[in-house]
């Protein structure tokens, strides 16, 4: 927890299933967190909701003003608007740790499947775009439904974090480790993210079967 008290976490995407759950979870935690949207209206909804919920320190902004007051970013946007917002904050997101947990994926009539891209991966497209930032990759295969029931109290689950930057990696794993029930795992350098984005969509397919919520462990570890 050393390593994250004091920082504020932006979330662009805050107002989704995955970035508002793991908002809740952070502010639950005793974090600091700026919710961000295309519009600031929306963004200060969630953040009136979440803390009538737990309480705790949470505002709202546009992503702009999102990304330029927090210390690391989570970015949990749709893949179709990730290289527009990307590049449009370019400028408030240098020298700041981004944490992007976007996965690639496409639906059809037989089920969930990842898509190509370019860099290889969602991350690896924001490493591109973010020149000057500290892109890691985390957060891919976390229940959102787990993370915004607050009757949950612990979230059972691994998260692997990959990235190029130690400091950036181990700071992003401590991010996880606050949230009870879920272990920050390095899973690689960023250019290993693609098979992580691609899991998902085996994930979902698991929980459409078994009509679960499921994660992942990561053994002997």
């Amino acid at each position: 927890m050393s390593q994250v008290t004091g920082l504020t976490v932006g979330v662009l995407g805050g107002t989704g299933p995955q970035g508002k759950g793991l908002a809740l979870r952070w502010i639950t935690a005793g974090l600091a967190v700026v919710i961000g949207s295309r519009k600031a209206e929306r963004a200060q909804a969630t953040a009136e909701e979440l803390r009538a919920l737990v309480g705790g320190t949470v505002s709202g902004l546009d992503n702009a003003g999102c990304a330029a007051a927090a210390d690391v970013v989570l970015v949990a946007v749709p893949w179709e608007g990730h290289r527009e917002l990307l590049e449009s904050l370019r400028d408030e997101l240098a020298g700041k740790i981004v944490i992007d947990c976007v996965n690639p994926l496409g639906f059809d009539k037989q089920g969930p499947y990842a898509l190509h891209v370019p860099e290889g991966s969602a991350a690896q497209q924001a490493e591109k775009l973010l020149p000057d930032s500290r892109v890691t990759a985390a957060f891919h295969h976390v229940s959102a439904v787990h993370l915004v029931d607050p009757a949950i109290a612990e979230v059972a689950t691994d998260v692997l974090v990959l990235g190029d930057d130690r400091e950036a990696t181990d700071l992003v794993r401590a991010l996880a480790d606050v949230i009870p029930g879920v272990r920050g795992i390095y899973g690689g350098r960023l250019r290993n993210a693609g098979q992580i984005e691609a899991l998902t969509a085996n994930l979902i397919a698991i929980n459409r079967r078994y009509k679960a919520h499921a994660g992942i462990r990561i053994t002997d570890v």
